[in-house]
């Protein structure tokens, strides 16, 4: 018995390293620390983190699920090299399964849903008052989420999970756009949602996700620094760390 009672232990120690890991890779990509394209070498990750080559191959698998790593066999890793053509697709899905949630909504949000979405609306509006960039960027991320949630269909969730860390990638990328806007737009879908109109929620989420379109389209086409080869990028060490200019 207690021989089955320490392989649990151990069991459940890898797997808390390996959240720990993924967490602390995923956050550091979202946020552009990692940049597009750079490669993970194992050893300084392994380092970084404190925690063995094991979870850490782990973690890597998990991120390549979420679409943020390119896993290269018996190379290596790298952050995924998001190209314009990448964003474009993303909006596509955007502007269709997110106008979806928007109307969702509207039809089942109730008042403690509600309540919550606005709470998250008034911390947007308080990173936008600091100009906290980052701040902003992940506000706005947990909004469009909690839209998700109130949409109450766990299909739709299921599409967009996937697809949650790219988005809260491409917030941090277009920090730069004007916070005052999008919180004005965002108090645009509230209103709509609120007032259980789902014609208007789905109208004012098109117009904020379509706004945005071009703008992040430009700032990937920069980011992206042209078509990065997987394979070449594994056989060198180096591991780019910046913010775009």
């Amino acid at each position: 018995m207690p021989a089955v009672e320490e392989l649990t232990g151990s069991e459940n120690d890898r797997k808390s390293l390996r959240q720990h890991a993924y967490e602390e890779i995923r956050r550091q990509i979202v946020d552009l620390r990692l940049a597009p394209g750079s490669r993970l070498v194992e050893r300084d990750l392994a380092a970084e983190l404190d925690v063995s080559r094991i979870p850490l191959r782990e973690a890597l698998q998990l991120l390549q699920q979420d679409g943020l790593v390119v896993l290269v066999p018996r190379q290596g890793a790298i952050v995924s090299p998001f190209s314009e053509n990448d964003v474009r697709d993303l909006f596509d899905v955007r502007e269709s399964l997110e106008v979806l949630a928007a109307r969702l909504a509207a039809e089942r949000a109730d008042e403690e849903g509600l309540a919550r979405l606005s709470e998250q609306l008034e911390a947007a509006r308080t990173a936008t008052l600091k100009r906290d960039r980052p701040a902003i960027a992940a506000a706005n991320a947990k909004f469009h989420q909690m839209i998700v949630d109130l949409s109450a269909n766990p299909l739709l969730e299921s599409l967009l999970r996937p697809l949650e860390a790219r988005t809260q990638w491409l917030f941090h990328l277009t920090k730069d756009r004007d916070p005052g806007r999008q919180c004005h737009e965002h108090e645009e879908i509230l209103a709509a949602i609120a007032a259980h109109d789902a014609d208007r929620a789905a109208e004012s989420a098109f117009h904020h996700v379509h706004s945005g379109r071009e703008a992040s389209l430009a700032m990937a086409a920069e980011w992206s620094g042209g078509l990065i080869d997987p394979v070449e990028a594994t056989k060198g060490r180096r591991r780019a760390r910046s913010e775009p200019t």
